[in-house]
């Protein structure tokens, strides 16, 4: 195991003020000093984790941004499969839950510890996704002013059934992955959508999604 392994699972299990360097030490079988070596102190371990696991949540993005529905035939279908594929690859895989059970415990208390989180993390992933929703706007599919508090909308929808799953260590289920990421965009689109976007032939759906909100 390695020391910023040892250290993700300390700080997650322990937190960060109860997990000591030594205990870090012992879990990755290394000697205290060598972690001094490589990172200094525990602060500066801890940054390194939440590094480590934003740049690999953000390599996950990346791939999954190519598969976003640039030209959509049928716009609620294939941004529901988009949403689905986020949740479970990006907002539901193991990288995932470990920064979010970390920003949870540890978030309010030592703010300073995510601001490059808050910048690297969610900032790249609201940009690239309200790229790619300014251009479903562009193209009269959807009513955007603006495109990255549309990303956080969007985000928080499709994540909003999903939360009170994980928050408490549990893993959803398949059906419940797919529930929430058609009633999220269903959600977004009764908002965002245009004449030309949504399916206008299941109102009752749409205002059953909004009324679960």
């Amino acid at each position: 195991m390695s020391i910023t392994e040892a250290a993700e699972e300390s700080f997650a299990r322990e937190g960060y003020a109860a997990t000591s360097i030594d205990g870090i030490a012992a879990r990755a079988c290394v000697s205290r000093q060598t972690i001094y070596n490589h990172y200094g102190d525990k602060e500066q371990l801890f940054l390194a984790v939440v590094r480590d696991l934003t740049e690999r949540s953000n390599a996950g993005l990346y791939q999954l941004i190519a598969s976003f529905p640039d030209r959509p035939i049928d716009l609620e279908a294939e941004l529901a499969d988009f949403a689905l594929r986020l949740i479970r690859n990006c907002l539901c895989n193991r990288d995932g839950k470990a920064l979010r059970r970390l920003i949870e415990a540890e978030g309010e208390r030592y703010p300073e510890l995510f601001a490059t989180w808050r910048q690297d993390g969610p900032g790249k992933a609201w940009a690239l996704i309200g790229a790619r929703l300014a251009g479903l706007d562009h193209a009269g599919l959807l009513r955007i002013d603006d495109p990255e508090r549309a990303a956080r909308q969007f985000m928080a929808l499709i994540y909003a059934d999903i939360q009170m799953i994980t928050l408490f260590g549990g893993a959803p289920t398949e059906a419940e992955m797919h529930a929430a990421a058609r009633t999220g965009v269903r959600t977004f689109l009764a908002a965002f959508g245009t004449a030309a976007g949504p399916r206008r032939d299941d109102s009752a759906s749409v205002q059953s999604a909004m009324l679960a909100q």
